[in-house]
Parts: C-alpha cells; structure tokens; sequence
C-alpha cells in the first residue's frame, strides 16, 4: 500500500440494479502506471468511470492528492483524465471544436503539445472535418492525443491499445513509458493483453 498515495480509494461501494460490483473497495496508487485486470464484468470500465468521476458512488471516498471528489469535483477533475474511447456525444462539431471545448476546460493546456500529439497520430488533416466523419480508430486516437497533452494528475484510460495500427501503438507506449511522465502521473488503464509498459503495480478485479 502506497505511504502517500496520488489516488486514494477508500471503502467504494457501488452497485447496478442487477448486481452489486464494489463492496466497501479500497485502492491506495502512486504515480506511475498500473495496470487494472479482470474478467469481463468485473467493473474495470465502472472503475475508471467512478475515479474519473463519470460516475457517482454509492459509499465510501475518492481522492486525489487529499482533494476529495464529491467535496471538491470542480478541482478534481481539473487533475483527472478519463479516455474511455467512446465516441463524442457533440456530433455536430468539428474535430478542432471538440478539441478546443476540452482546451477551455483545462485551461493550463499547451496547445502546441496538443498540436505535436495529433501530428504524432496523423490528425492534423481531420481537424476541420466534423467528428462523426472520423473512424473508430480516429477517435481513439483523437482522444488519446488529448489525453497525452492534458497536464492533469490522473489519466485512466480503457484499453488504450485497442483500433490502433502498430505505428500508433509504438508511439503511444512511448510516451506512456517517458519517465517525466511516470514521475508525475498516476495513470491506471485497463487492457486485455499485457501492455508491455513498465508497471508501478496490477490489481486484480
């Protein structure tokens, strides 16, 4: 258990109508990466949505950094990331649009690294186009280029090596693997296959 955890999870409890998921759920990371297994069903995805505060739980706390969710969402979630891979629920804006709608709610955001990150991820031609003319692959790429660039504290994301082509899933273990990034960041991520990152941990659901 981490002394001084980024993330501190503390007795979650939540449950769906047909099943109950986290009884009294305690999870305690630092920075660096850590990997969330489990079965299908075993609440990876309802686990991220509950740290990155997709979702409200039924009991127990989440922090991050001392800051807690449900006192303080607002400063919460300024230091979170979640990039879950679903496609904008905004489909009638554009690329650059859902991109500078994120911008305006992290405003210490450096767009010239959000710039770098979609050159990375050959985006910079979409950015004009409207998002639903993007493929599943776009998307996710879209989505973990501003991922990467957010300056935030807690990046979850959901099987991010999932729809991306070999070059893109190089480049993103990259920059995963940077230790800047793990120095600062807490990340935890979900992923069917090993990642081939280089783990702080892995939790088993």
């Amino acid at each position: 258990m981490e002394l001084n955890p980024v993330l501190r999870i503390d007795q979650l409890t939540f449950e769906f109508a047909s099943h109950p998921l986290f009884r009294r759920f305690d999870l305690h990371l630092g920075a660096g990466i850590t990997w969330l297994r489990g079965e299908n069903g075993a609440g990876k995805t309802t686990l991220l949505k509950l740290a990155g505060g997709a979702l409200t739980p039924h009991g127990g706390s989440i922090a991050l950094d001392g800051v807690d969710l449900h006192a303080q969402p607002l400063a919460y979630r300024l230091q979170c990331c979640y990039c879950g891979g679903d496609t904008p629920q905004l489909p009638w804006l554009t690329v650059r649009e859902i991109l500078d709608l994120h911008l305006s709610l992290y405003p210490h955001t450096d767009p010239a690294l959000l710039n770098a990150e979609l050159e990375a991820f050959h985006l910079l031609h979409t950015l004009d186009q409207p998002v639903t003319t993007l493929s599943l692959g776009q998307h996710k790429k879209m989505q973990l280029a501003l991922a990467l660039a957010l300056p935030v504290r807690l990046l979850l994301i959901d099987e991010p090596f999932n729809g991306l082509d070999a070059d893109a899933m190089a480049y993103l273990r990259r920059q995963l693997s940077a230790p800047e990034r793990l120095a600062r960041q807490c990340i935890l991520l979900t992923s069917h296959l090993d990642p081939a990152l280089p783990l702080a941990g892995t939790v088993q659901l």
